[in-house]
C-alpha cells in the first residue's frame, strides 16, 4: 500500500525584499504560491494538495505589517501576525471583538506565525478573521504588476477557499471602518475542542440610539456555508427596535434559514441549528455589554 507524501513537490524559492521585486516575480512566474504565516500552506504543500513551481516568501518584505488608526478606519497590514493583533492596544481599543475572536484561532503557537492576510486569502469557511472582515464591511488593498486596486468585502468572497485576488496579485492591507463610540459586540462559536475549526460561529456589532434601541446592526455567521454570511435582512428589520428576547429570537430564526453545507461529520441541519445558537449568544453578549456601559 502506498503512503501519502509528507514532503512537498520540488519548487523554486524566492525571497523578494522590495515591492518592485515582488511585482516583477508575480508578472513573470506561473504557478506560484505566496508564503505568509504558512499555517495552512505548509500542510497543503507537504500533503501535495498544492504543488506550485514557485514559492514566494513575503516574510522579509518591508511595509507589509503594522496597525494604523485613522479618523474613520483602522488599517492592518496583511503580514501582521495574529498574536500581534491579539496583544495590540489599538485593536483592543477600537476592535475589541477581534481580540475575543482571536482567542478561538488555533493555539498561541499558530497565532505567533499566522497572519491576517494569510487567513483572508486562504478563506477557510471556519476562519474567524475573514468573518470579522465581512462583519465590518472591510476593504482590501491589492497590488500587482498591473497596478493597485481596492476590493470591498462583498466582492472579496468568491467561493470555497477562493478570494477575489488574482494569481499575479498580493494583498497589501485591510481597512476596517470604525463604528461609533458606545458600540457593543458579541462573539460566539462552537467547536468540538478548543482550537479546533468552528462548526458554526457568529459575530455581532450593535450601535445604540439610546439605552436599548438599535441604531445600527451587523450580524455575521461563519463556518456554516462556504463563506461568511451577513444576515442583512434581519439587520435592516431590527433597526429602530429594542434588542429584546423577541428580536433575538427573530435573528436566530434567520440564521436557521441559511443554506448550510454538510460533510461526513456534520449535517447541514445541525450547522443551521448551531448558527442560531451562536447568533443568540452573540446578541445577548452585546446586550449585556450595553447594560454594563449604562
Amino acid at each position: 500500500m502506498s503512503e501519502s507524501p509528507v514532503k512537498p513537490a520540488p519548487f523554486t524559492y524566492h525571497d523578494p525584499r522590495s515591492r518592485a521585486e515582488l511585482h516583477d516575480l508575480l508578472a513573470c512566474l506561473e504557478n506560484t504560491k505566496l508564503l505568509a504565516g504558512g499555517q495552512s500552506l505548509m500542510p497543503m504543500l507537504n500533503m501535495r494538495i498544492v504543488a506550485p513551481d514557485h514559492l514566494i516568501d513575503l516574510n522579509r518584505m518591508p511595509g507589509m505589517a503594522g496597525i494604523a488608526v485613522a479618523e474613520n478606519h483602522i488599517r492592518i497590514g496583511a503580514m501582521t501576525r495574529q498574536a500581534d493583533l491579539h496583544d495590540s492596544a489599538e485593536i483592543g481599543n477600537h476592535l475589541p471583538i477581534m481580540v475575543k475572536a482571536l482567542d478561538h484561532v488555533g493555539h498561541f503557537q499558530t497565532r505567533s506565525r499566522g497572519t491576517i492576510g494569510g487567513s483572508c486569502c486562504h478563506l477557510d469557511p471556519a476562519a474567524e478573521l475573514p468573518a470579522l472582515c465581512a462583519l465590518y464591511d472591510a476593504e482590501f488593498d491589492i497590488s500587482g504588476p498591473n497596478g493597485a486596486r481596492k476590493v470591498t468585502a462583498r466582492d472579496w468572497f468568491q467561493d470555497y477557499l477562493q478570494s477575489a485576488l488574482a494569481e499575479n496579485e498580493v494583498l497589501d492591507s485591510i481597512r476596517l471602518p470604525l463604528w461609533p463610540a458606545g458600540t457593543t459586540y458579541g462573539f460566539s462559536e462552537y467547536a468540538r475542542r478548543s482550537g479546533d475549526f468552528a462548526i458554526a460561529g457568529a459575530g455581532v456589532l450593535v450601535a445604540w440610539q439610546n439605552a436599548d434601541i438599535i441604531k445600527r446592526l451587523a450580524v455575521v455567521v461563519f463556518g456554516v456555508a462556504s463563506q461568511p454570511i451577513r444576515l442583512r435582512a434581519i439587520e435592516r428589520d431590527l433597526v429602530g427596535t429594542r434588542l429584546d428576547a423577541e428580536a433575538i429570537r427573530a435573528a436566530a430564526d434567520a440564521a436557521k434559514r441559511i443554506e448550510a453545507m454538510s460533510d461526513p461529520y456534520v449535517s447541514s441541519d445541525y450547522r443551521r441549528r448551531l448558527a442560531a445558537v451562536t447568533v443568540e449568544r452573540a446578541l445577548r453578549a452585546a446586550v449585556q455589554r450595553a447594560e454594563q456601559l449604562a
